[in-house]
């Protein structure tokens, strides 16, 4: 049994909500985040054992798959994820800047997770749908060899994920 995060986004609160609840109910997995996101839209992360966390999130996907937008199961998420979504990430050098964005944002935590799985990079930001009409982005250092190897991997699970659009500054 391993540690893991899911996340399911809906087109509206309501059916994020009840599906957040019916997460809860029929698996053994806890709400790390539940919230209403730009424009009107509903995201929730959850964690718990791979096991539990997939059954929720199959679970939510089933019972309102008509106003799911997407989402994901990541076993054994990179440890970076977390500071970089929620504003605590502490970075020491920025040689070279890099930013991918996506219409969604469950697509763009699996992009996070696959560039700091493969590269050395660090993970600077995770913007989850605030503020900016329910686009995502993520924003990461390197070296710029480094950061190049990161891009196309990250590139290729943004867009296979959901159409996400890379941005090289």
């Amino acid at each position: 049994m391993s540690k893991a995060i899911g996340m399911v986004e809906y087109k509206t609160t309501s059916a994020g909500v009840v599906a957040a609840d019916s997460m809860v109910k029929t698996s053994e997995v806890s709400i790390i985040e539940a919230q209403t996101v730009c424009p009107g839209k509903y995201i929730v992360i959850i964690t718990g054992d791979l096991s539990a966390v997939t059954s929720a999130v199959d679970n939510a996907k089933t019972m309102h798959g008509k106003h799911l937008i997407n989402s994901f199961v990541l076993g054994n998420p990179h440890e970076s994820i977390f500071p970089a979504i929620y504003g605590a990430a502490e970075i020491k050098d920025v040689s070279a800047l890099g930013i991918i964005e996506s219409y969604d944002a469950s697509s763009i935590i699996v992009a996070a997770d696959e560039a700091a799985k493969t590269a050395i990079v660090d993970l600077i930001e995770v913007r989850l749908a605030r503020g900016m009409c329910g686009k995502s982005y993520l924003m990461l250092t390197a070296k710029l060899d480094v950061q190049a190897h990161a891009f196309s991997k990250t590139a290729v699970a943004a867009i296979e994920a959901a159409g996400g659009q890379v941005v090289k500054l």
